[in-house]
């Protein structure tokens, strides 16, 4: 079977480790079973030549701690990946792995939804107990926008509909952040009014992407964790500065960093990036970014994680 599991931009500003939205780039993983217990792994694409080509392989872990968590010992399997999501750019692209190593886990357990295919509740549970928050993997299972959460004996998702007049556009680094040199960044605690201000814009968030893009660049302040990770990543700020301040454009830092997500829009109809209205957005913030940026517009992806036909 060959799993596609999409990238993913966390926090969009307010939402720290509970907001996420689905991208249409993808990373690839071909499972092949094998009459053997024998394993072998093979990488294009990004992280070629760095990533291990063993067990330590996260698809390989993923699917491992997902047989082991209804008490099975995995099979021998051939594991082909070919990696779209940049490493390390705040893409979700951990979690594309991870999510794609529990969906074929899933299938090869048999464990399937209410649409025929993999359990996706199933798959998110395991997912993210694995990540240990919420934010990447449950638009990577669910696709669209997503509010994640913890609940007591588990996580919890809703995946509202995006409105059709927004587009992601994202601002890719040549340069890495890990996600932990982010995190390490935050501190233990934060003043209470930045809290209350955050928890508002994150409401504020899910009504813009739901139905009124207007309040998109109110929507996506933040006070409790962009400013804090500013040394590790100081072009990233500068770049969402320059975009809000000059070009009143609604960017934030994408996940953990160093990418930067704008949500462009329009004002009626369906955006895309050959738009009118979408195209001279780009166009300022290809202008802004300069040529160390990779800028890419990419459409929602609504679906999330998916397995087509199993390979005969």
């Amino acid at each position: 079977m060959t799993v596609h599991a999409p990238a993913t931009s966390a926090n969009l500003g307010p939402g720290y480790d509970a907001l996420g939205l689905a991208l249409c780039l993808y990373n690839e993983f071909e499972v092949r079973l094998r009459d053997d217990d024998r394993l072998t792994v093979s990488v294009e694409g990004e992280g070629a030549g760095e990533v291990p080509l063993d067990g330590r392989h996260l698809v390989v872990r993923s699917l491992h701690a997902a047989f082991d968590r209804v008490g099975e010992k995995a099979p021998g399997l051939d594991l082909a990946c070919v990696n779209r999501v940049p490493h390390a750019r705040g893409l979700g692209s951990s979690s594309s792995a991870i999510v794609g190593g529990v969906t074929a886990a899933a299938a090869l357990l048999g464990r399937t939804g209410p649409d025929g295919g993999p359990d996706r509740d199933w798959i998110y549970q395991v997912a993210a107990d694995i990540e240990g928050h919420p934010d990447n993997v449950a638009p990577c299972v669910y696709g669209g926008y997503t509010v994640a959460y913890r609940e007591d004996r588990g996580w919890g998702a809703v995946s509202p509909a995006v409105d059709p007049r927004i587009l992601p556009v994202v601002c890719v680094p040549g340069w890495r952040v890990s996600t932990a040199q982010a995190r390490g960044l935050l501190p233990e605690t934060v003043p209470h009014a930045d809290a209350a201000f955050n928890a508002g814009r994150a409401a504020l968030m899910t009504a813009a992407v739901c139905g009124h893009p207007e309040g998109l660049y109110a929507a996506t302040r933040d006070r409790l964790h962009e400013a804090y990770r500013a040394p590790a990543m100081p072009r990233t700020l500068d770049l969402v500065s320059d975009l809000r301040e000059h070009e009143n454009l609604p960017a934030v830092v994408s996940g953990a960093g160093p990418t930067v997500l704008v949500l462009c829009s329009v004002t009626e109809g369906v955006a895309a990036p050959e738009t009118p209205e979408i195209a001279r957005q780009v166009d300022s913030i290809r202008w802004r970014a300069g040529n160390d940026w990779d800028v890419r517009p990419l459409h929602v992806e609504p679906a999330g994680v998916w397995t087509p036909s199993p390979h005969p």
